[in-house]
């Protein structure tokens, strides 16, 4: 812990705070995490759940035993120094690894309960296996989980089972935490016909105002929107003091070359108010501190703090840690079963995957292709979102466990006929969002396309071509019907492909699991070595 505080004090004294010279009336520490993904165990740097080598090399990140005493740790530390605390989580804690695979989130919540978090905001992965699942772990969790704009409709199994927001009282102040979740989360997750997404400024909106009315006037968001989005939130609401914010995954901080912006970021409200909006990347590898002053309006005057990486440095909770190694019996099994050999790390990371041609997304693709057609298929073009790729492989022995990693989400492979011109537009709509960094980008095997980034969404779509890097490529033909395949989650809708639930032709959405395919086909064609070969390109 020294050098956590070491290092935080460092930080704190290089910060300028807004407005310094005014006298704080009252000061809050929030600890946070968000996107843990299902990262039980300790992970390596590839964000893959990590081994014994380098578990005994001290190389491992995070892991609930980790995060858990760290919070309690600094949430300790801070309180015996009189100081305000909330421990907040931004979301996502479902689907990620063999622990969600066998628990489908009763491990989490479990441990959830045994860390002690004051709230919890919905993600769209808590949906994953629909409303039943997740009215399961809200049955367990003895903190609350919220979400203003997430309404469940009076035919729901989630009716009245999670509110929109909470109000706790910190040192004597009512501190007003709401929550809010992507608005898209029908077309990346599956809420079902009974959860309806609204809007999430006039939701947020409308719960700001009665908790003003009701002299609460320290608000937090505690979102699972994205970093793009809270900052438009922050804009267009009237009242909200500061964001906690998860879905993106990116790492926000002051010390690290790798951050996506300084920590926090800070955008203007409609008031005029400087609104703080923290993230702290995903994965269990970091958590995020940050101490706020207000005044007596509740007006934020001050803040300081950053991200924390929590490396092998930072002890476990050893209670947990047992406990995790016995939900751990049954998985090992499967996660040890060596599958093949990669001779070189293949690159499977967020950042890539959902902006660009990358050597995970060409893999997943090749090994859909291949499993079909080896069953006597005639399909010619693949498909992958790069959100569907969830973490890189390092180089040597793969086993089931790092598949599963990589492809979490226990997709089935689906086969349909499309006609040319609709694959455009199903590549039209992967493209639609790379400024968000989108899930839906479109990984391909079989064909190969030229895009625009600097055209509108709709129209970004260069040329498309067919064939492999072997026997060359022709163009699409726009009118000619193509075999393809796909995961299911896309072919029936997902992540905004929907022209694949309404012009695909004889689908058949129950083959193989996607996971054994890119197991066997790892297997088959090893030592496996990751490639980006000129599948897409961007026109210059």
């Amino acid at each position: 812990m020294k050098k956590y505080i070491s290092g935080l004090a460092t930080i704190a004294a290089g910060f300028c705070l807004f407005a310094a010279s005014a006298q704080a009336d009252y000061a809050l520490s929030v600890l946070h995490i968000n996107d843990l993904h299902s990262r039980i165990l300790p992970v390596n740097k590839y964000d893959s759940t990590c081994g014994d080598k380098d578990l005994a090399e001290g190389k491992c990140f995070g892991g609930f035993a980790r995060v858990s005493q760290a919070l309690n740790d600094r949430r300790d530390a801070l309180q015996g120094e009189g100081k305000n605390v909330l421990v907040l989580d931004g979301g996502d804690q479902f689907q990620g690894s063999l622990f969600y695979t066998k628990y489908k989130g009763q491990a989490t919540v479990e441990l959830m309960n045994k860390t002690g978090f004051d709230a919890m905001t919905i993600g769209n992965h808590e949906f994953d296996d629909g409303p039943e699942n997740l009215l399961a772990f809200l049955k367990k969790a003895n903190f609350p989980v919220i979400g203003a704009n997430t309404v469940a409709s009076s035919k729901s199994v989630l009716r009245g089972q999670y509110a929109s927001s909470i109000v706790l009282d910190k040192g004597g102040e009512k501190i007003g935490i709401i929550g809010a979740l992507a608005e898209d989360t029908d077309e990346t997750s599956s809420p079902g016909a009974e959860i309806e997404l609204f809007d999430i400024v006039g939701a947020v909106q409308r719960v700001v105002d009665q908790m003003e009315a009701q002299g609460v006037n320290k608000i937090i968001l505690l979102s699972h929107i994205g970093v793009p989005r809270d900052i438009e939130v922050a804009e267009q609401v009237s009242g909200l003091d500061v964001i906690v914010g998860g879905h993106s995954q990116v790492l926000l901080s002051n010390s690290s070359e790798k951050a996506y912006g300084p920590y926090p970021i800070v955008a203007t409200s409609k008031e005029g108010h400087k609104v703080p909006i923290v993230q702290a990347y995903a994965y269990s590898k970091y958590m995020g501190e940050l101490n706020l002053t207000f005044d007596d309006a509740g007006v934020v005057t001050g803040w300081n703090g950053d991200t924390i990486l929590l490396d092998s440095s930072f002890p476990e909770d050893q209670v947990m840690k047992a406990r995790i190694a016995e939900l751990y019996v049954p998985l090992k099994e499967i996660e040890n079963r060596m599958v093949g050999v990669a001779a070189s790390a293949i690159v499977g990371s967020r950042d890539v995957c959902r902006a660009a041609e990358c050597e995970m997304g060409n893999l997943v693709a090749d090994a859909m292709l291949s499993r079909v057609n080896a069953n006597g298929g005639d399909a010619v073009i693949a498909l992958q979102n790069g959100g569907g790729v969830r973490a890189s492989i390092d180089a040597g022995p793969v086993t089931m466990g790092e598949v599963l990693t990589v492809l979490p989400f226990q997709n089935s492979i689906a086969t349909f006929k499309l006609k040319g011109a609709d694959f455009i537009s199903a590549l039209e709509n992967g493209l639609s969002k790379v400024e968000e960094g989108a899930g839906r980008f479109p990984q391909v095997s079989g064909a190969r396309y030229t895009w625009n980034p600097a055209a509108e969404a709709g129209a970004r779509i260069v040329s498309v071509d067919v064939g492999n890097e072997k026997d060359g490529f022709t163009a699409l033909d726009p009118d000619k019907i193509y075999s393809m395949v796909t995961n299911n989650y896309l072919r029936g809708g997902g992540d905004g492909y929907k022209i694949l639930a309404t012009k695909a032709i004889d689908a058949y959405d129950f083959g193989p699991s996607l996971e054994d395919a890119l197991a066997e086909y790892i297997g088959t064609h090893g030592p496996i070595k990751g490639s980006v070969t000129g599948r897409i390109t961007v026109q210059k």
